[in-house]
């Protein structure tokens, strides 16, 4: 059955119209007034309430869509602890990928990070715009993989900032993916580590910088490995995340 992503309060027995982007969806399947759908809200929305509607299609309009909310189901299909993602963006179409992968996985959100060593630059209107189009692709990944909460993708931010704010209103765990001296397996970390929330720091295309380490490590960071190959930049933070998943 077709799922859609509908930041709107969600009641039984309500007739709604669909947001812009799920109506169009909702035309190009060419879906008829009778026809089922699923509705779910969860993830960054204000009108978030879990699980997940039936909804039945009413009235089909030119760019509009109307539908009558039914029964809600309680089911999730998260991952047992919450786990962020900071990544120093890569560049190109990969930060896509990343973000679809992400997501499917069960990210709970993702930071973009710039770093002294990223490739992508972003500022003003420009940063707004790339971190649009990545929720919508989350959006996208979620309605697609059978997630009912939508990671939040977090506005675009320097590294040092980024640690600076952490430091004071961030009580996830942070662990760092590094080739650092003090960097332990990441299964030998799990092995140590509770179900609290986590926080995935990862660097763009060449890592990060020595300093960049340093001031993780300061803040409280813990340098985990993946082994000796040489993973590319969204290939490392996801495999982490999915050794994560995992082991729940």
């Amino acid at each position: 059955m077709p799922r859609f992503f509908c930041p709107a309060v969600l009641a039984t027995g309500t007739t709604l119209e669909l947001p812009a982007g799920a109506a169009r969806h909702v035309q190009v399947l060419r879906l008829q007034p009778g026809d089922s759908i699923t509705l779910f809200n969860g993830g960054w929305s204000e009108a978030a309430t879990g699980g997940e509607f039936g909804a039945t299609v009413t009235r089909m309009g030119r760019s509009d869509v109307a539908v009558l909310v039914g029964q809600h189901h309680t089911v999730e299909r998260e991952v047992a602890r919450q786990i962020h993602l900071a990544v120093g963006m890569p560049a190109n179409d990969r930060m896509d990928w990343l973000v679809e992968k992400a997501t499917e996985l069960g990210a709970a959100s993702i930071q973009p990070l710039m770093t002294e060593r990223s490739v992508l630059r972003l500022s003003g209107e420009r940063a707004e715009k790339k971190v649009a189009h990545w929720q919508s692709v989350a959006v996208a990944a979620c309605e697609q993989c059978g997630g009912n909460q939508v990671p939040r993708i977090h506005p675009v931010r320097n590294l040092p900032a980024w640690l600076a704010a952490r430091g004071v209103d961030d009580a996830s765990t942070g662990w760092l993916l590094s080739l650092h001296a003090s960097a332990l397996p990441l299964k030998q970390r799990i092995n140590h580590a509770g179900l609290g929330a986590i926080t995935l720091l990862s660097g763009p295309e060449g890592g990060l910088s020595a300093l960049e380490q340093d001031a993780a490590l300061h803040l409280g960071f813990a340098a985990i490995s993946l082994g000796p190959r040489v993973l590319r930049a969204e290939t490392a933070a996801l495999a982490a995340l999915a050794a994560l998943v995992v082991a729940g």
